[in-house]
């Protein structure tokens, strides 16, 4: 049986460990590799985006990724209780015609008894920087 650790239910410590384990794997805009953190029916909202599955994500994240260059992801713990964790993260990256933006929002996250994630709603909301105001690299 396919196990992602930790497991719930979560403590303060294993809660930051997914968390971490989550960031390090966006980080490296690996599709497949971050598909595999979650069920194979797995649901998500991504802004207005609803997706199903791995296949689903794997597509997303890849037309994500396609137009996001440099990008630099840092999620933070908020909340959690036995299966569930709440983040806020940030991540900035800039676009073809090389104009940067910082993404700021708030992953709810479900997760199955074999540690892998069942659920994820995000919301996000995209800020124009300067270069120069860059703080995630």
């Amino acid at each position: 049986m396919e196990q992602r650790h930790p497991l719930p239910p979560f403590n303060i410590e294993t809660a930051k460990q997914k968390v971490q384990l989550a960031e390090d794997a966006w980080n490296t805009k690996d599709p497949v590799k971050v598909s595999l953190a979650y069920t194979i029916d797995s649901e998500w909202r991504n802004r207005s985006s609803f997706v199903n599955g791995r296949e689903e994500i794997v597509k997303l994240l890849t037309a994500k990724w396609e137009k996001e260059h440099q990008y630099k992801l840092k999620k933070e713990l908020w909340a959690f209780t036995d299966n569930r964790i709440a983040v806020r993260f940030e991540y900035e990256y800039c676009n073809d015609q090389g104009e940067w933006f910082r993404a700021y929002g708030n992953e709810n996250w479900e997760f199955d008894e074999n540690g892998l994630m069942q659920t994820r709603y995000a919301s996000i909301n995209d800020v124009p920087i300067a270069a120069t105001e860059r703080r995630i690299f």
